[in-house]
């Protein structure tokens, strides 16, 4: 029998919590680590479509990147969307486990994985934590085997990530030769990346003035937006939880959707 503890504890050894930020809610936040667990559904936000599609599924556990609750209740009832959320998904039995900027920044997390489908080379974290004894920390950079322009990076973005567009900040000819990247809504990367001599950051979503401080700083930036920037990581969390538990069913949520849409006119 495998047990809601026991997916706790690979979850911790995969995104240890110790990585995760100091503001962050990570680790179970709903649910009784004894019961035990047959199926699982990873996702990258609860919303009303994935924790519907988790308790039609019958899931006992949802691993989500964003957590729920992210700010602390005051009150549990259905007059706010947490709170609705979380009292459905506790009447179903459907616990809550969060890695979020765990494993945003783990060994294998999203960053490491995202560094690693644009192709970069000596690939670092691009704020270490002094105190991690495996010298891991948050975000990432490294350099591209040959410069290339922003225009090329751009298009590597958008066949790693399986998107049609995304915004950019820099002229389509800038030679790119080191890259920083941010998963997520992390414009205040840029000036990290900046300082490991980046070029570029590739980040989710910034606000428009740190869209005109790139600019003004000569670094470019490429945001693909936050659901894409890290949506692909928990469909391969879905696939690892599955190797690593045969026994169990795990699928990544089919129902999510960005909520914001390309439209070309």
């Amino acid at each position: 029998m495998t047990t809601l503890q026991d997916l706790c504890d690979y979850l911790e050894r995969f995104a240890p919590a110790r990585l995760a930020e100091e503001w962050d809610n990570v680790g179970l936040l709903v649910g009784d680590a004894r019961r035990a667990v047959q199926r699982v559904m990873t996702c990258l936000t609860i919303t009303p479509a994935s924790a519907a599609e988790a308790v039609a599924e019958r899931a006992d556990l949802i691993v989500t990147h964003h957590p729920l609750p992210f700010r602390p209740l005051k009150r549990l009832t259905n007059d706010s969307v947490p709170g609705r959320l979380l009292l459905e998904l506790i009447a179903a039995q459907v616990a809550i486990h969060s890695p979020h900027t765990a494993f945003d920044s783990a060994a294998a997390g999203i960053n490491q994985r995202l560094a690693e489908g644009l192709q970069l080379e000596a690939i670092q974290p691009l704020a270490p934590r002094e105190a991690d004894v495996d010298g891991l920390g948050s975000g990432r950079f490294g350099r591209l085997a040959t410069a290339t322009t922003l225009q090329e990076v751009a298009q590597r973005v958008r066949r790693f990530l399986k998107i049609d567009g995304l915004h950019q900040v820099g002229e389509d000819a800038q030679r790119i030769a080191r890259v920083a990247v941010a998963c997520g809504s992390a414009g205040s990367f840029l000036e990290p990346a900046r300082r490991a001599g980046c070029e570029l950051l590739v980040t989710g979503e910034t606000t428009f003035h740190t869209c005109l401080e790139a600019e003004a700083t000569g670094v470019a930036l490429l945001l693909p937006g936050h659901y894409a920037s890290e949506r692909f990581g928990v469909e391969a969390l879905a696939g690892e939880i599955a190797q690593a538990f045969p026994e169990l069913t795990v699928w990544a949520s089919r129902e999510e959707r960005d909520p914001l849409l390309w439209r070309a006119t």
